[in-house]
């Protein structure tokens, strides 16, 4: 992986999967993330991404809101080896 290969969150299209590569927030940012099942790793699936107000995102089985603010801090590679859930 290089981070050629690495894009914002806010810029994954609805229906694409992804894998959390890297978290630019502090500890607290990434623990609350964590919190929801949201950690570096995890396999994520974009459900709306309407290019203005928040993303709602799949992980695991659970749906996560997110601010665009967030979802710039959050680095993903556009390849999962197993559906989010």
């Amino acid at each position: 992986m290089s981070d050629h290969s690495l894009i914002p969150l806010d810029q994954l299209a609805p229906g694409a999967h992804a894998v959390v590569r890297v978290l630019r927030g502090g500890a607290d940012f990434a623990g609350r993330l964590a919190a929801m099942g949201l950690a570096k790793g995890t396999c994520i699936e974009m459900l709306q991404n309407s290019g203005g107000g928040p993303l709602l995102l799949r992980a695991h089985q659970t749906r996560i809101a997110l601010g665009r603010g967030e979802a710039l801090k959050i680095l993903v590679e556009e390849e999962c080896d197993e559906p989010p859930g």
